[in-house]
């Protein structure tokens, strides 16, 4: 993905040539196909470019519209056309993304983003009245921070520098500890005080001494898809997701396809394959990655994506991950870590997967992220039996409650109250057991921050909309945290893609009637029914996809082996998140093979070894929950073009 980095001075002051000098050498690795910049009186922009598209490299940013507003836009427009249609005066078919969102920008303003389907981040230099605007698609699926200090705002899609150049301490943002420690954070939250990321769906406008954040865009709870028949749901549904995939295709490159042994990879790569197999010459080749580990006893995926292979008559490229040991926490890492999640990749499996997409040239990847929470992979009736008791149909409501308690093997009773107390609040009977905070967080922390530590855990509204559309809401939001915990680091550079999260595939999926996606005994019903002659029957049809038991056991002992006590928590000990003779017996518990929450535990490490990484960067007079940035020197300024435009000073 390119990246977009500026500094804006709100109070006119000249902007000083190193701030652009000091990021470039970091930034340029994010984005290796060349740079274009502005600077101008009060403002800095500069944008390190990374092409997938034959359009993105006709494109020059920054770009000066005509009314003088500066725009960088870092993103995929996936509705090219249509929106080619509604601006046929300023744009034509053979216009890039770029050309088309700035079009849309003049005409419509900020009311433009709600037009604008697709993976994007944009950054606007409004210069008419001397504000910065900062949007992001509907989803998230892309990262843009801004901090505010005084009457400056500095931004990126790159967390590192607005870190490690403010040239000052921040202290730690605790509910984005707690969201850590739990479900992931808030997608506004960044380990910073002062630091913000731009939330989904959402537009910030930053002028002096003004920072307001917008929703533009949001799923229409009125929106429904009713038809007569199983068959017609199917059709809609395939006519989406392989429209979905194909965007997703768009690229000038070989696009590699990440292949587990389970239904939403697979997916992904047959549905891709029957796409380019209709049209190969507008579509690149498509290669795939799969990680095994035979030794593993519960986590065989190796005969499941095989038989996808076999099925596209090509071998992919296989990792064996069963002799990774290491701890995963960025041992080998010599750079600051922004983030805890910056520790948690393991090196092992992280270099063969770059050596396997600079071998074969690939700079797009797709995930199947999300695909089980947006389609009816959690095996609860509860929502589908609240949307009965919303409706008033009580006697389908008894009906299902009787076929659901047959498949579950459950009394009929016992749903009944599972779906009710899901409109209560949650203190009231507790929280259920996968959304209880970790054992070893202390009781003042969990006090403070409950709600999240409970994973935003919402109770079902009675009179709004749809209780399966509201949890379809609670599930995605879960997806947009995670995403936001992505940080992309630097090395071989790619752009990750998410076909089950793109935008009018999910308005589908929130719309259907939740019995269409589950069904007693049939979890993701619909998507099973619709991929029949997509999916090989044997991960059609498959019950569930096995995970790994003994893997994070290796991690935390590797993680933790050379320390004693409780004292290997040194660099949490004072802050008082949590207990440490009860964190300490937890491990030692995870050690003997005992049942543990091993991926809090792993989170808990994480989190410690960031903190002893930041700590190294923290002068002895600084209090253990400051970061202290040490600024780095940049190349002079240079770059293969520079404009100087119209800037309001």
């Amino acid at each position: 993905m390119s990246v977009q980095f500026g500094k804006c001075n709100f109070d006119g002051r000249p902007m000083d040539p190193e701030d652009l000098a000091e990021v470039r050498p970091m930034l340029a690795q994010y984005g290796p196909d060349g740079e274009g910049y502005i600077r101008k009186d009060n403002l800095a922009v500069l944008y390190q470019a990374f092409h997938t598209t034959n359009e993105s490299r006709r494109e020059v940013q920054p770009h000066v519209t005509a009314s003088g507003a500066v725009l960088t836009w870092d993103g995929r427009l996936d509705n090219r056309e249509e929106l080619i249609g509604l601006l046929a005066d300023k744009t034509s078919a053979s216009s890039g993304d770029l050309d088309i969102v700035a079009a849309a920008y003049e005409r419509w303003g900020t009311d433009s983003f709600a037009k604008l389907v697709g993976d994007w981040a944009i950054s606007i230099w409004d210069a008419e009245d001397r504000s910065l605007i900062l949007a992001k698609d509907s989803i998230g699926t892309r990262h843009l921070y801004y901090s505010v200090e005084k009457n400056q705002v500095t931004w990126c899609t790159v967390l590192d520098p607005l870190v490690l150049f403010a040239g000052h301490s921040f202290e730690i943002e605790e509910e984005y500890v707690a969201g850590w420690l739990s479900f992931f954070p808030a997608p506004h939250l960044t380990p910073y005080v002062g630091i913000c990321s731009v939330p989904p769906s959402s537009f910030v406008r930053l002028s002096k001494g003004i920072a307001k954040s917008t929703r533009y865009w949001d799923f229409d709870p009125a929106k429904r898809v009713l038809y007569g028949s199983d068959g017609q749901y199917e059709e809609h549904f395939r006519t989406v997701f392989f429209e979905s995939v194909r965007r997703r295709l768009r690229s000038d490159c070989p696009v590699l396809a990440e292949l587990s042994g389970g239904m939403d990879s697979a997916s992904i790569v047959c549905t891709a394959d029957k796409i380019i197999a209709a049209n190969p010459a507008d579509f690149p080749r498509l290669d795939t990655l799969s990680y095994y580990n035979d030794l593993e006893p519960s986590w065989n995926e190796r005969p499941y994506f095989s038989k996808v292979e076999e099925r596209r008559g090509r071998i992919g490229c296989h990792i064996d991950i069963s002799e990774d040991d290491s701890s995963g926490f960025g041992a080998e890492c010599d750079k600051i870590p922004v983030t805890p999640g910056s520790l948690t990749n393991s090196f092992a499996t992280q270099r063969p997967f770059l050596q396997c997409i600079a071998a074969q040239g690939n700079r797009v990847v797709l995930s199947g992220m999300g695909g089980d929470e947006v389609t009816g992979g959690v095996p609860s009736p509860s929502t589908e039996l609240a949307d009965l008791l919303t409706e008033g149909e009580f006697g389908q409501l008894a009906g299902q409650l009787k076929v659901w308690a047959l498949s579950k093997r459950r009394p009929w009773l016992h749903l009944l109250f599972e779906m009710l107390r899901r409109f209560l609040p949650p203190t009231l009977f507790g929280f259920p057991a996968q959304l209880q905070a970790a054992p070893w967080i202390s009781r003042e922390f969990r006090k403070r921050h409950r709600y999240v530590l409970s994973g935003y855990e919402n109770r079902l509204k009675l009179f709004r909309s749809h209780p399966s559309f509201q949890e379809s809401l609670s599930n995605l939001d879960a997806v947009r945290r995670q995403l936001a915990c992505f940080i992309e680091s630097p090395g071989y550079a790619y752009e990750k893609r998410y076909p089950f999260l793109d935008r009018d595939l999910l308005e589908f999926l929130f719309a259907v009637p939740r019995s269409q996606l589950l069904r007693p005994g049939e979890r993701r019903s619909l998507m099973r029914r619709a991929l029949i002659n997509v999916l090989p029957d044997e991960i059609r049809m498959r019950r569930r996809k096995a995970y790994m038991s003994r893997q994070p056991l290796k991690v935390l002992n590797s993680a933790l082996r050379s320390k004693q006590g409780p004292g290997a928590f040194s660099a949490c000990s004072n802050t008082g998140w949590f207990d440490m003779q009860r964190l300490w017996n937890c491990l030692k518990a995870a050690k003997r093979g005992e049942q543990v929450p091993l991926v809090l535990l792993s989170r808990t490490i994480a989190l410690e070894l960031w903190m002893r990484r930041i700590q190294c960067s923290t002068s002895a007079s600084n209090a253990m929950t400051s970061v202290t940035t040490f600024p780095f020197v940049g190349e002079p300024e240079s770059g293969p073009y520079k404009q100087d435009s119209a800037l309001a000073g």
